[in-house]
């Protein structure tokens, strides 16, 4: 545990995409402060042991295995996580995928996992943990509701588009439940990344975006997943009057 052990102390986490990357580093990290922390993912192999890292670490953790594009197990998640921790006070929505390609190959299929799972996905899980978050936030005073976005929501890479077109709904639906759910004390905060070094790349199969990471691998030095945890970790322990409505984080070689 470390030294701010108690800093979310009583603070209730919910984590997507917990099974590695950012969400893996970012449950770890809430749990390191205090939070009970509920990991959903599909692998439930992945969040078995992260949930056991946890623990050894003085940790309080839950395995809920769920594929968030399917809303009713959604659903059936949160309510699992009501029942054993107690509302929600903070949800990283933070599910993901990225395959690139060209427009002209026509990739319906990966243009339709990618808007399932990054659109659709976490709409699920805002529409299955919401009511937790306002009932928190008059509770306690906030709740914090965070998603990852991307840098491609504002930058053009080609190649990218459907993946960035993802990206940019989320971005822009975080600014506007941002001012629909302030009032509410529930503060939204988007998380924009450059290249972070985690799975997303195994994903990729397109050889020109391929080529693109790995001559981007040997020119910047890449984010960590523990660098955007701790960016995580920020935006929810600031005061209950300070909402950071955007963080994007970049590599320092990293231009655009």
């Amino acid at each position: 545990m470390t030294q701010n052990a108690s800093t979310f102390a009583g603070r209730v986490a919910v984590v997507t995409g917990a099974s590695s990357g950012l969400g893996e580093a970012t449950a770890k990290r809430l749990a390191a402060s205090g939070a009970k922390v509920a990991v959903l993912a599909r692998r439930a192999n992945r969040l078995d042991q992260l949930v056991k890292e946890i623990e050894q670490a003085g940790g309080v953790a839950l395995a809920v295995p769920v594929d968030v594009t399917d809303a009713a197990a959604v659903t059936a998640a949160a309510e699992r996580v009501a029942a054993e921790f107690g509302p929600a006070d903070l949800l990283f929505n933070n599910a993901g995928v990225m395959l690139p390609a060209p427009a002209e190959q026509v990739a319906v299929q990966q243009w339709q996992q990618q808007i399932d799972l990054n659109v659709s996905g976490l709409m699920n899980a805002i529409g299955a943990f919401l009511p937790q978050l306002i009932d928190s936030a008059a509770a306690k005073g906030v709740a914090d509701l965070v998603n990852t976005s991307s840098i491609a929501a504002q930058n053009i890479f080609p190649g990218f588009a459907v993946y960035s077109g993802t990206k940019a709904y989320v971005t822009h639906l975080s600014r506007t439940l941002r001012a629909e759910l302030g009032a509410k004390d529930v503060r939204v905060s988007v998380i924009e990344p450059g290249i972070v070094g985690t799975e997303l790349q195994g994903h990729v199969t397109d050889p020109g975006a391929l080529e693109w990471l790995a001559g981007a691998k040997e020119t910047i030095t890449w984010l960590n997943p523990e660098d955007v945890a701790e960016a995580v970790h920020y935006l929810a322990a600031q005061p209950a009057r300070v909402n950071l409505q955007q963080i994007t984080i970049m590599p320092t070689r990293q231009a655009s």
